[in-house]
């Protein structure tokens, strides 16, 4: 599932521990006058942050707009929070509170770099990626060098498959530790597995990860290192590190991407205590997990389940959104809750023509391989391979269609 959220923080960098991180990432950049110098406001993890909740219901738009204009930085806090909140319940409305938000800026080409980086990022949710990238590059265009509007081209082009452009980006961003991060997950993509594990192992070794002040961040790069062992098919380091992720507090990006590992281990009952406790009302995301987890596991509830999270798509359908927000979702819902597997090839296929991240190939290849269409795994297969990407996980699904 695709996220990109924002959760800031302040981050000190002291000079020889950045020159150290940049050495590992081969770039240069900005050094900071001393160790007690804020380089930045940045995203301490640019997916799966822990929520932000704040509470909008009962306030009027008039009220939300009168104190976004008092204070850009609430108003900007209060955005993260709920387009933290519309990902992580796959609940669309709460964009829109993110929207109302930040509304008396809209059209403003003078508005607080971090509140057009939001209007970009609600952009992206929408999956404009044109839109957002043209927004982040007005922000980069006023503030040349904004570390969080780089960063976030960056994940724009690695969702989107461009792992060069997204290398170059990466290389841009002033603050060493992001960058380094930046660069190892391309690595990784890449099946340059060793190199990225170095250079996570390095990040994750330096003092500002350790300790409750260092616990988001580590968990940030815990979670990428539990990702890139997945993709590399090492499954006990993965499992491990997904462990010791998830030590770190609660999360519903890395509880949801474990379950997912869980699933694919077929153990059901683990990944079962992990989503019900998830906040409810249940977002997408845990319901469909949940509806496969109850199905594979021949529960009594699975089609109580099944029927809420057709309705749901249903609904995404008529809104117009079920391929460009929700496509990953619905094929993965089409083929493993439904057994519609033909029907989820079609909408697997129209979603990577959006996004491009692991699942989505994984997907699209699992519905292949539930359809028994051959021709369609031989697209996917050819997908990674023309952007560079390499995962464990797509070889075993092809090797094991040619071996039939």
């Amino acid at each position: 599932m695709y996220k990109l959220f924002f959760m800031t923080f302040r981050i000190t960098l002291p000079c020889l521990l950045l020159a150290f991180v940049t050495h590992a990432a081969h770039a240069a950049p900005a050094i900071p006058a001393s160790d007690s110098t804020v380089v930045e406001h940045l995203p301490a993890r640019l997916v799966g942050m822990p929520r932000l909740l704040r509470d909008v219901a009962g306030k009027s738009s008039g009220d939300v707009a009168a104190a976004a204009r008092s204070s850009p930085e609430a108003a900007a806090s209060r955005a993260r929070s709920m387009l933290d909140e519309a990902h992580d319940r796959g609940d669309p409305r709460y964009a829109g509170y993110a929207l109302a938000a930040i509304a008396p800026w809209k059209g403003d080409a003078d508005a607080p770099a971090p509140i057009a980086i939001l209007f970009a990022t609600l952009a992206q949710y929408q999956h404009d990626f044109d839109g957002s990238r043209q927004m982040l590059e007005a922000v980069l265009a006023r503030s040349p060098g904004d570390p969080q509007a780089t960063l976030t081209l960056a994940t724009i082009a690695r969702v989107q498959g461009r792992y060069a452009d997204s290398d170059a980006r990466c290389r841009e961003v002033s603050v060493g530790i992001y960058q380094a991060a930046c660069l190892a997950e391309n690595m990784a993509l890449r099946g340059q597995a060793d190199q990225g594990r170095k250079v996570v192992a390095t990040l994750l070794a330096l003092p500002q990860t350790q300790g409750a002040t260092g616990a988001s961040l580590r968990q940030w790069l815990t979670t990428t290192l539990a990702e890139l062992e997945e993709r590399a098919g090492n499954d006990a380091a993965a499992d491990a590190a997904y462990r010791t992720a998830l030590g770190l507090g609660r999360d519903s990006y890395l509880s949801l991407d474990y379950v997912d590992f869980l699933i694919a281990h077929q153990r059901y009952a683990e990944a079962e205590a992990l989503l019900v406790v998830e906040p409810k009302p249940y977002g997408d995301g845990v319901l469909l997990r949940l509806a496969i987890v109850q199905k594979d596991a021949k529960e009594s509830t699975a089609k109580e389940l099944a029927a809420e999270l057709h309705d749901r798509f249903e609904a995404a359908k008529e809104r117009g959104d079920a391929i460009s927000i929700h496509g990953r979702e619905l094929a993965r819902s089409m083929f493993a809750v439904e057994g519609d597997a033909k029907g989820a090839v079609a909408v697997a296929r129209d979603n990577l023509k959006i996004q491009k991240e692991p699942a989505d190939f994984l997907v699209m290849a699992e519905a292949a391989r539930a359809a028994g269409d051959a021709a369609a795994l031989r697209e996917v297969d050819a997908q990674a391979k023309a952007i560079g990407l390499v995962d464990r996980r797509l070889s075993l699904i092809f090797s094991r269609d040619a071996a039939r």
